[in-house]
C-alpha cells in the first residue's frame, strides 16, 4: 500500500489519538492501519471492502471486522469520517478531509462520483440566508443511473 507522509497526515493521526484518548481508548496499530487506508485510498468504502483491502496490503496484520467497524463508527461520531447511507445495503464512508463536494449515486451498482458546482453552493448559500439560516454545513447527494448500468440495461433490451 502506498503511504503518503505528510504533515497532513501527521494532524489527522494526532486528531485521531485525542478523539481515542477522549474515549479512554488506545491508540494501536490496527486503529492506524484502518485510518492510513483511508487517508491514503481516497475512497467510499463499505466497511466490508475497507476490510478487504487492509488484508489484502497488510496481510500480517491482526484486524478484525469487529474493529473496523468499531472504528468507523468512532471516526463518524468525531466528525473524521462522512458517510452515505444505503439503506438495508449499510454505508459507505470516505475520509472527512476532502474539500466539500456533493455525491452523484447510482442506484443499481452503487457507484459514486463527486462533484463540485459553485453555483449550487451560491445558490444554497442564498437560500439560506432568504430564510434566515446561517449555514453551517450540507449533503447533497443525487440519485440515478449511472453511464454503464444505462449501457447495460440497454444491452440487455437490445439482446431480447
Amino acid at each position: 500500500m502506498p503511504f503518503l507522509e505528510n504533515i497532513e497526515y501527521d494532524h489527522l493521526i494526532e486528531e485521531f489519538k485525542m478523539v481515542l484518548k477522549n474515549n479512554g481508548l488506545k491508540f494501536t496499530k490496527q486503529r492506524e492501519i484502518i485510518l492510513q487506508t483511508l487517508y491514503n485510498f481516497q475512497e467510499h468504502f463499505l466497511p466490508e471492502d475497507l476490510y478487504l483491502l487492509i488484508k489484502e496490503n497488510n496481510p500480517k496484520s491482526n484486524i478484525g471486522i469487529a474493529t473496523i467497524y468499531r472504528t468507523l463508527n468512532l471516526l463518524e461520531e468525531s466528525d473524521m469520517v462522512t458517510t452515505i447511507s444505503f439503506g438495508k445495503n449499510g454505508k459507505k464512508y470516505e475520509l472527512a478531509n476532502k474539500p466539500h463536494h456533493d455525491h452523484l449515486i447510482c442506484k443499481n451498482c452503487g457507484s459514486i462520483i463527486e462533484f463540485e458546482d459553485r453555483d449550487i453552493e451560491r445558490k444554497q448559500n442564498k437560500i439560506a440566508k432568504e430564510n434566515g439560516f446561517i449555514l453551517t454545513n450540507h449533503v447533497m447527494q443525487l440519485y440515478g443511473i449511472c453511464p454503464n448500468c444505462q449501457k447495460n440495461n440497454l444491452n440487455k433490451k437490445v439482446k431480447n
